[in-house]
């Protein structure tokens, strides 16, 4: 197996554990429970483009690319906490687009 189809797919796995753990408790928080799906997606997102690139087949997950599961407020505080950290280190933080 590819390295990193492989490492794609841990993280995938990693991802979706812990989206069923915070979607899967008495109590759901909604801001928990829509980064954990932030999370997921963008894991989803990255082992398809490493599939896609590994073997030319189409995207695996077509469709995820379409949902957020983020509400506005929660992207805005999430950019500002990206701006935050970004201002406090030295170097380049990659930046992901918000799916629309």
């Amino acid at each position: 197996m590819s390295k990193k189809i492989d490492a794609a797919r841990k993280e995938l796995s990693k991802a979706l554990k812990k989206h069923a753990e915070v979607v899967g408790g008495d109590a759901v928080s909604l801001k928990k429970s829509q980064r954990a799906t932030a999370r997921l997606l963008a894991a989803a997102e990255s082992y398809s483009a490493v599939v896609t690139a590994k073997t030319g087949q189409p995207d695996l997950f077509a469709n995820l690319s379409k949902a957020t599961g983020l509400e506005e407020s929660t992207i805005t505080s999430l950019t500002a906490e990206r701006n935050a950290i970004k201002d406090r280190v030295t170097g380049p933080i990659p930046v992901q687009k918000a799916a629309v």
